[in-house]
């Protein structure tokens, strides 16, 4: 329990991370957050907390002499970090975004088979940007070689751009319900600024 991740919201209430029950308990300790009760938006220190146990539906946590429902969300009270507005462009999340799936013939082959492939060739000005850049199967990659899609008799399935998420919060690290209260329609569809 103590490794599952908890939100982290700024003192402005917008969310900035995820961290893990340990550590956000040790931020409440020392007083650099508090916890919030996700149904009542009610904040709480560790002792009020630790009041609530007694009406918990869910897991305890139990200390010597205390026991403590597991955190979904914490604030901070002392600082106002503000979440990245880009999501940064690099091999890992370009694989993300495509979903491990070659963009061309739909393959999902093991991740050694798979290659990052310039629609628009570098030979022919091509850039390494999000709108540029897909993932692409070996076979593909090598059918299509230094000549645009068109030129190669290949269809893009899904027009590259910039991703619209955030990578510290996904279905991998426990996306909770709870969290669905601070993390809206509105936080998703947020457009990016496409300028690189």
């Amino acid at each position: 329990m103590l490794s599952q991740p908890t939100l982290v919201l700024n003192r402005s209430w917008q969310a900035i991370c995820t961290t893990s029950v340990r550590h956000a308990i040790i931020l409440v300790y020392t007083g650099r957050a508090k916890f919030i009760a996700p149904d009542t938006y009610e904040l709480h220190d560790l002792e009020s907390w630790s009041d609530l146990a007694r009406f918990a539906k869910g897991p305890l946590i139990h200390g010597v002499n205390l026991a403590l429902p597991v955190p979904e969300v914490v604030i901070l009270t002392e600082t106002n970090v503000y979440p990245q507005p880009k999501v940064v462009f690099s091999r890992r999340n370009i694989f993300k975004r495509d979903h491990y799936t070659c963009q061309y013939c739909g393959a999902r082959p093991r991740l050694q088979e798979l290659t990052i492939d310039h629609v628009l060739p570098r030979s022919q000005g091509g850039r390494s940007t999000w709108e540029n850049c897909v993932v692409s199967c070996r076979g593909c990659n090598e059918d299509k070689g230094n000549r645009t899609p068109e030129e190669a008799g290949l269809k893009i399935h899904v027009k590259p751009r910039r991703p619209a998420w955030l990578p510290f919060v996904t279905q991998n690290n426990g996306l909770r319900p709870s969290w669905e209260k601070f993390i809206g329609d509105l936080y998703w569809n947020v457009e990016l600024d496409q300028s690189e």
